[in-house]
């Protein structure tokens, strides 16, 4: 019998957010990732483009937290996308973390979150 695995869904991870579709911005991913809806994901000073959130970041070029809408591939160039960028209350369970070292710390990446009004649950 054939195993199927269900990946995340768009916007699986939203438990509330601001009427209308004010929780949400259009933006572009950074050319060179392919990530999963729920991605926590900072905006990058210089250019405004998102990359997936890296808390060991040096420069704190991530100054805004977001959260990815739904999954984007953009390994082949800069792509459209929309994240959740405000006024919003999510599930920490479904929240996608980039793998990296030191990994990042949930409640971190909550506290810097909620800076921008996303409560994370």
């Amino acid at each position: 019998m054939t195993t199927q695995t269900e990946t995340t869904h768009a916007g699986d991870f939203i438990i509330s957010e601001a009427n209308g579709n004010r929780s949400r911005d259009n933006a572009t991913l950074k050319s060179g990732q392919d990530l999963q809806a729920g991605a926590v994901i900072g905006k990058i000073t210089s250019g405004g483009k998102w990359v997936a959130y890296d808390p060991s970041a040096s420069d704190d070029s991530q100054t805004n937290l977001g959260i990815l809408l739904s999954a984007v591939d953009a390994s082949g160039g800069d792509t459209a996308c929309v994240v959740i960028a405000r006024d919003a209350e999510v599930n920490a369970d479904q929240l996608v973390y980039k793998d990296v070292s030191p990994a990042p710390v949930p409640a971190t990446a909550a506290i810097r979150l909620a800076a921008v009004g996303i409560i994370v649950r």
